[in-house]
């Protein structure tokens, strides 16, 4: 059974591109626990969004490599949300706009702020 907010936090936190290949050859390998161990090592998932990235990476899917391409996946994932990001970073409020997207997506407190960065330097392409 997915679990829909691991799902998302590991579709929006970036994972360098070795840890994707080393995780999903020890997936291949049928070395779960281990493909999600060397994907916690070096990013911010959690266990849960970990075993969800190993799922995906099995699957032939690629997870963001950087925070820009994690914020994409989360615009294309939740448009409504990243308005409501915006907003609130348009009055101000960045640690509303990071608690938000935390509850929301269950990504952990390191991604969520780093993406609320992502998000309030870059404007979205029309």
């Amino acid at each position: 059974m997915t679990n829909t907010k691991a799902r998302a936090a590991a579709l929006i936190t970036p994972v360098g591109r070795e840890a994707q290949d080393e995780a999903r050859a020890l997936a291949a390998d049928g070395r779960t626990g281990k493909a999600v161990r060397r994907l916690r090592r070096g990013s911010w998932l959690k266990r849960g969004p970990a075993r969800e990235a190993v799922e995906l990476l099995a699957e032939g899917q690629a997870l963001p490599t950087s925070n820009a391409e994690g914020l994409a996946a989360l615009r294309r994932l939740d448009a409504e949300l990243v308005a409501e990001l915006t907003a609130l970073l348009d009055d101000g409020q960045q640690i509303a706009a990071v608690k938000l997207l935390r509850e929301r997506t269950g990504v952990d407190l390191a991604g969520g702020y780093h993406l609320v960065l992502e998000l309030g330097g870059r404007p979205a392409a029309d």
